[in-house]
């Protein structure tokens, strides 16, 4: 079985993805020492208001300072950098889906769709369609790709350092973008990382990591005016109002504005009535959920049933029992504890140990 970082081969070209952070200069500098020939290439997705940076993320009114940073740091490693504009797409792949999905009562995720079909997608798409010849396409996640002889197919794992894995936003990759996958950070820590990118000058060592796909809150994507509504408890007693449904997400606790004995969590939000529900934490557990648009690498009757499911990228793997009902495309998932703030829209990504097994979005 060969690595992802590690497919040595001689005179192999890689497309890397950069974005001006430590994590994707540092892997271009590896692939480098490996011996791999390496172009640079940056998707320019931000079409929104010009100015000073809101932030560290990926669409961000910052973006032209990390396009910079990514062109300057392939002139000094002596590769080539292109820029691809991805604009369009991402408003309708991205953008479009996020706020379709908050309008809808959901709370989606953005990263898994960017990741499968922009990202390693669309970019090393668009990079073929100029021109380019390349073997594989190398991001800065922190993942491992595999080829299992065994089972005759790519297999996706979580990254050595537990604390940074990003194998739940890439579980939708599918076996011919894993095939051309190299993740040369996926055997490092991220304190590895950055003392490699300072022992090598590079500026970017220190920089903050990305901590959302955008840097603003995310009503400010929504375009909505607001639109007063109540936030009510299990039994539709009116106990405050609220300025839209869709500023709120299952099992937020914050920013409610109301006053209580015991804390009080978001249940859910009803669009048509344009109403919050709210409860204490008992009320906001749930023992399961069901999974649809279901993506798997390996058949779960191959996998047994010791599975282990992510609900957040953040969470820890918990123990749950999948039962697929009869047409295959949906699951019903038992969890082994109940789970707080369930939300409809997340993607739940199975493990068996350390090994992706699959996933789907939360119903």
């Amino acid at each position: 079985m060969a690595e992802g970082g590690n497919r040595r081969g001689s005179k192999k070209t890689v497309l890397v993805g950069l974005s001006g952070g430590v994590d994707s200069s540092v892997a271009a500098l590896l692939l480098l020492e490996q011996g791999y020939t390496v172009i640079g290439a940056t998707m320019s997705v931000y079409d929104g208001p010009a100015g000073c940076s809101g932030g560290n993320a990926c669409y961000d009114r910052g973006e032209a300072e990390d396009i910079a940073a990514a062109a300057s740091l392939a002139e000094s490693l002596g590769i080539r950098h292109l820029v691809f504009d991805c604009a369009e797409a991402y408003k309708d792949i991205v953008l479009d889906y996020f706020r379709k999905s908050y309008l809808a009562g959901k709370t989606p995720n953005p990263c898994v769709r960017c990741n499968h079909m922009l990202k390693f997608g669309l970019l090393p798409d668009l990079a073929r369609r100029s021109g380019l010849a390349f073997d594989y396409f190398a991001t800065g996640h922190y993942a491992r790709v595999e080829f299992s002889r065994d089972k005759s197919c790519f297999l996706l794992r979580r990254g050595l350092d537990r604390r940074k894995d990003q194998s739940y936003f890439l579980y939708r990759l599918n076996q011919e973008q894993l095939r051309a996958a190299l993740f040369p950070l996926g055997d490092m820590t991220k304190g590895e990382v950055r003392a490699l990118a300072a022992q090598y000058g590079l500026p970017m060592h220190d920089k903050p990591d990305s901590q959302d796909f955008y840097s603003g809150g995310h009503t400010e994507l929504l375009g909505m005016a607001e639109r007063p509504g109540n936030i009510v408890d299990a039994a539709g007693t009116v106990l405050g109002r609220h300025a839209g449904y869709w500023r709120f997400t299952p099992g937020q606790r914050r920013g409610l504005g109301l006053a209580a004995a015991a804390p009080l969590y978001v249940l859910r939000v009803n669009p048509e009535r344009n109403e919050v529900v709210v409860g204490e934490r008992a009320q906001s557990l749930s023992l399961g959920c069901r999974v649809g648009e279901i993506h798997l690498h390996l058949p779960l009757s191959s996998v047994g049933a010791d599975l282990w499911a992510r609900l957040r990228s953040s969470q820890p793997p918990l123990p749950v029992t999948v039962r697929p009902e009869a047409s295959g495309r949906q699951w019903e998932v038992d969890f082994s504890q109940a789970q707080s703030g369930v939300a409809p829209g997340q993607s739940l990504v199975l493990y068996q140990e350390d090994l992706v097994v699959g996933g789907g979005i939360i119903q």
